[in-house]
């Protein structure tokens, strides 16, 4: 088979990267677009993955139309060239519209109910809709769903194991807690009205957590020099063995909290908007602790007492225990997919 995949965000990378390498593997040819969005390029470029690039990221309404234009127009021609016998990726506006001018067959995963004006036009358009069954919204579309998260296409323990190393090359003393922090830029269309924390709450925040270890600060914009001494000097591929050893996130980052959640480290995620597979996290697993930014003194002072907590490590671990027992190995569920789409309806 013939697999068109368009990325758009660096956690697209992760979720698609083992499905590419397994296709590739089994003999069926996979084009992987691409859109110049924070570290999008040096991830594909460190897995080995070949990729065309069609857009760079624009800010704003306007700018976000203008690319999506550019992007479909430019994908329109790569599609009817290459005639890929499925066109897919996360969220999917532009091969939604390409698909359907070219009738090739689309298949669209998302897992974000709030982005309501591109999930209103781009999930018609598809021919499947993939979303965990956890999506808290109506579906325009073929609907398919599966008992997962997009995180454990590249987290589940078949798929990912830790760099124990990594803590103590970055100077954590063996055996001592650490915590990441994650700030976001709000320049998604789904991020319209979210603002996320303070800068005298990012403050407040690393302070208290500094109490109880060493702190690692994410952050998608530039930050101000004190802050900005905190981000550790990784490779955005090694951020995941960061998370999986952290003792907790603190932050604005849905994708990054339910990472946390599937590798059994408790998060404290703060934004206007919640998720589905977010609020399944915290109400199945309590692995994910929700406030609204608009709370930001109780994020902190929930923050702080978790950071505190002795107990904490050994809950999450049992949570976590349950979460890979209900939840399946996402990637996996794409393969059996894809061999026989037409069987797969809800």
């Amino acid at each position: 088979m013939r697999f068109l995949i368009d990325i758009l965000h660096p956690a697209h990378v992760h979720f698609f990267r083992n499905f590419i390498a397994d296709a590739m593997g089994e003999g069926h040819e996979v084009k992987i677009t691409a859109r110049d969005k924070e570290c999008v390029t040096d991830l594909l470029e460190r897995y080995g993955l070949e990729y065309q690039l069609i857009s760079t990221q624009q800010r704003g309404a306007l700018g976000l139309a203008s690319e999506m234009v550019q992007r479909s127009w430019a994908l329109f021609g790569i599609a009817r060239e290459f005639e890929p016998d499925f066109m897919t990726g996360i969220m999917g506006p532009s091969i939604a519209v390409v698909g359907k001018a070219l009738s090739s067959r689309t298949v669209v995963f998302y897992d974000t109910e709030m982005a309501k004006i591109t999930n209103w036009f781009a999930y018609p358009l598809a021919d499947f809709v993939c979303t965990p069954s956890c999506y808290d919204a109506k579906v325009r579309g073929r609907h398919v769903t599966y008992d997962g998260y997009h995180e454990l296409a590249y987290l589940h323990p078949s798929r990912f194991e830790p760099d124990t190393a990594l803590p103590g090359r970055l100077g954590v003393p063996e055996g001592s807690s650490y915590f990441v922090v994650r700030f976001v830029s709000w320049e998604a269309s789904h991020d319209v009205g979210e603002r996320g924390f303070s800068l005298e709450g990012k403050r407040s925040l690393v302070e208290g957590l500094e109490q109880h270890g060493k702190v690692f600060i994410s952050s998608e914009s530039t930050l101000p020099d004190d802050l900005q001494a905190r981000v550790p000097d990784i490779h955005p591929t090694e951020m995941h063995s960061l998370l999986a050893q952290a003792k907790m996130l603190v932050g604005e980052s849905a994708t990054m909290a339910s990472e946390c959640a599937v590798l059994g480290v408790p998060s404290v995620y703060v934004a206007r908007t919640s998720r589905g597979y977010i609020d399944d996290e915290a109400r199945r697993y309590d692995l994910v602790h929700i406030f609204d930014d608009r709370q930001e003194q109780p994020a902190l002072e929930r923050a702080l007492a978790l950071a505190a907590d002795p107990g904490l490590g050994e809950r999450s671990a049992e949570a976590r225990s349950r979460l890979l027992e209900e939840r399946i190995d996402v990637t996996a569920w794409m393969h059996r997919f894809f061999a026989a789409p037409e069987s797969f309806d809800n």
